[in-house]
């Protein structure tokens, strides 16, 4: 099984089927680390999905972020803050990803100053969204730049000891969003026609 091409085609495994089609849609989890031969950077769980099988290979796209769990819990400090958000983007190859930051403060933060901190958090990510395609916006929560980017700002809220994205997942492509969209716009025109109708 390959990685998808921004992950330089890395082997991610084998799988083991007696014909091609049952390894479609099969998954594989592994690490940032394994992927880039790097032992530091276990931290990160990739999952991939099997799109298409050609010979012995079989491609993958990616599915899913997530930090490891123990990671997560060395991040949590006893009297200091951890202000998190779900936020749900569209890139502008209109995938639609759910991101999950997470900033961890120095010491405890009040209620408002949390309140910002989420805010600002939430205004990049839909920023990232808006700007990238899915792939830039992979690139930038793996490599750590988006996560930077809510460091910078959100540190002036409020000193921060660390800000991770604790999950990313692909929720839709874009074929399944159009056709969202196309069966949100049939009901809207149904809605209009039954209030014609009283």
């Amino acid at each position: 099984m390959l990685a998808p091409e921004q992950f330089d085609r890395a082997e991610l495994g084998e799988t083991v089927a007696d014909e091609p089609e049952k390894v479609l849609d099969r998954t594989i989890e592994t690490t940032l680390g394994d992927i880039r031969d790097e032992g530091g950077e276990n931290n990160l769980k990739l999952t991939f999905q099997v799109t298409d099988v050609g010979g012995d290979s079989a491609t993958t796209e990616f599915v899913k972020a997530e930090l490891a769990r123990d990671y997560q819990r060395s991040l949590v400090r006893r009297g200091s803050s951890k202000v998190s958000a779900v936020i749900t983007v569209r890139t502008t190859d209109d995938y639609r990803v759910k991101i999950q930051p997470v900033a961890y403060t120095t010491k405890k933060a009040d209620h408002s100053q949390e309140h910002a901190i989420r805010r600002e958090m939430i205004d990049i990510v839909e920023n990232a969204g808006r700007e990238r395609t899915f792939e830039g916006l992979i690139d930038s929560i793996v490599e750590g730049r988006l996560s930077s980017a809510i460091y910078n700002e959100a540190k002036t809220i409020y000193p921060l000891r660390r800000v991770e994205i604790e999950k990313t997942t692909l929720e839709a492509h874009p074929e399944e969003v159009h056709e969202e969209e196309e069966t949100a716009a049939d009901v809207a025109e149904e809605d209009v026609d039954l209030d014609d109708a009283e």
